[in-house]
């Protein structure tokens, strides 16, 4: 599998009460998938799957498999844990229902190059779906050089990386410059179109639920060479980004995903916290800026 275009990881709707939203949730996934995603991504961090419980994963999952069944659309599953026992526990459970899985880079421990290279490696040998790396050290506290995402590059069982350093550096560079094959995704929504142009072959962005049409468009328009309503797009949507991310995600997307009508209830699950107006309001603005509008 080589992972390419654009895949949305789904926030997890709730009703007033807490329960997961499941028509608000295929609600939102037929949408992500009609604006031309390529794929789902399910229980990862903006779809607050650390909070859920094992019957309210089931749910999301169940929903999510059928859309992107109907559709013939990838659908990548989160998983994995600081522990390499406990994230081939999670790998084994939820690969049966998943294209693909997203698997964390152990945080918290920030083991060495050669902890993480054996941790991967022994996660994708216990499942039979392709593995994609997922490297964030804002969020593990571990930074992987581009000389060990390369090696995870190199495992049979990794498909791809997601990227998310926080900032295009040298690292950024030598790891886009060097052609392995496999897929590399943005995963920092900020950096989706500069890192397009430089050779990632795709983006997993949270910010695509409020705006899949304008990404999709975006990542077209970088294949099809149309640098300058790339960069239109880019710049039009740079506002939201920083709205929606100025509080801890997704209080704001599913605050602004509820405002307009995309979700029925904009709940989070503690510790997360509803969002100011402020925020809600310019993401909200700057959605409908660029095409945004409620169902």
């Amino acid at each position: 599998m080589t992972f390419c275009g654009l895949h949305v990881p789904v926030v997890t709707p709730f009703t007033a009460s807490g329960r997961v939203d499941v028509r608000s949730l295929e609600r939102l996934a037929r949408r992500c998938l009609d604006a031309g995603a390529a794929g789902l991504v399910a229980l990862a961090t903006t779809g607050e799957g650390g909070l859920l419980d094992q019957g309210e994963r089931c749910q999301v999952l169940e929903v999510c498999r059928a859309v992107t069944i109907e559709y013939g659309a990838l659908l990548t599953v989160g998983a994995g844990t600081m522990g390499t026992e406990e994230s081939i526990a999670q790998a084994r459970e939820r690969a049966a229902l998943a294209d693909a899985l997203l698997v964390v880079v152990p945080y918290y421990l920030r083991p060495s190059d050669e902890g993480v290279i054996d941790h991967f490696a022994a996660v994708s040998a216990a499942v039979d779906v392709p593995v994609l790396a997922y490297d964030i050290p804002y969020r593990t506290g571990k930074r992987l050089t581009a000389e060990a995402a390369l090696r995870l590059l190199a495992l049979d069982g990794v498909a791809g990386l997601k990227y998310c350093p926080g900032a295009i550096d040298h690292d950024t560079l030598v790891l886009l410059s060097t052609r392995t094959g496999k897929g590399v995704l943005c995963g920092d929504d900020a950096f989706v179109y500069p890192m397009l142009q430089m050779g990632a072959t795709g983006g997993i962005t949270a910010s695509a639920c409020l705006a899949p049409e304008a990404y999709a468009a975006m990542a077209e328009a970088v294949r099809t060479g149309n640098t300058a309503r790339a960069q239109a797009l880019h710049n039009a949507l740079l506002p939201m980004v920083d709205a929606l991310f100025s509080e801890p995600s997704p209080a704001v997307l599913k605050a602004a995903l509820a405002e307009l009508g995309l979700i029925d209830d904009p709940f989070v699950r503690a510790p997360l916290h509803a969002p100011r107006a402020e925020p809600v309001a310019r993401a909200i603005s700057a959605a409908r800026s660029i095409g945004c509008t409620c169902v």
